[in-house]
């Protein structure tokens, strides 16, 4: 699978998965920050930023897996985002051998019962999307996950601009093909396995993200062994680009803790 790959940086691996709404460039404020400590590696999933999307059966979770072996990583912390952190999830469980830390930013989690105000975003965003309206289905996305509790159009308007475009940008790659590609879990039955997880985890959530992310990272939190939660003031579903000094200070101070262990 070709996918569009970035290296930099000299340390421990760390592999930072970026979020369903974004694409690599979404890490823009870490890569000035993590290669420092860490080999740090970002890319983008299949059907986001520069990485195209075959169609047929694919697994993220596998093409991560494929990834570490082709950049003969071995053990890495993997650093996810929303869709990224249920990624890092599953290649936790499927693989634990290869994952030293686990850090899962508002990640997803299959069989959450999603709230009516969820289930309402994907209702309209599915219609948006099916009279191809793509600026109304953006504009649902960025409302939801980056203005999350706040009011709308409450957000940074930096991270509302950038990823209004990435978000636009995935929405061109995946439609054309969105009846022929089909993602399969690498690990189907995920939520009844964190107890399996056995590197160390922070959960993070972004205190204005919005409930549904809460209540996932609290089960997380309580499932996951010896997971620590925290949570970043100040930011919705992407703490990274709107907190991204409060986020660094997080993940690595943790990542440099786990290694020692």
């Amino acid at each position: 699978m070709d996918l569009h790959v970035e290296v930099a940086g000299e340390g421990p691996p760390v592999v930072l998965l970026h979020a369903g709404v974004a694409d690599a460039r979404m890490w823009d404020p870490q890569w000035a920050t993590f290669p420092g400590t860490h080999r740090t590696v970002r890319y983008d999933l299949r059907g986001f930023g520069r990485s195209p999307l075959p169609p047929g059966v694919f697994s993220h979770a596998g093409d991560l897996l494929a990834l570490l072996d082709r950049l003969g990583v071995g053990r890495a912390a993997l650093v996810g985002v929303s869709l990224g952190g249920r990624v890092a999830l599953e290649a936790a469980v499927a693989r634990p051998e290869l994952v030293d830390a686990l850090v899962l930013v508002g990640a997803g989690l299959p069989g959450h019962a999603w709230s009516d105000e969820v289930e309402a975003f994907d209702a309209e965003e599915d219609a948006a999307l099916r009279r191809g309206d793509l600026d109304a289905a953006v504009e649902l996305n960025v409302r939801l996950w980056v203005d999350g509790r706040r009011p709308p159009g409450g957000g940074d308007p930096a991270t509302r601009a950038a990823v209004a475009e990435m978000q636009r940008h995935a929405f061109e790659l995946q439609l054309p093909v969105a009846d022929q590609a089909d993602e399969r879990l690498l690990v189907p039955d995920l939520a009844d396995r964190l107890g399996e997880v056995r590197a160390p985890t922070l959960v993070l959530v972004g205190e204005e993200d919005v409930a549904d992310i809460h209540v996932v990272a609290e089960r997380l939190a309580r499932e996951v062994p010896g997971a620590r939660r925290a949570a970043i003031p100040g930011a919705a579903h992407l703490p990274s680009m709107e907190r991204p000094a409060e986020f660094d200070e997080l993940v690595l101070g943790f990542l440099a803790g786990a290694a020692s262990r």
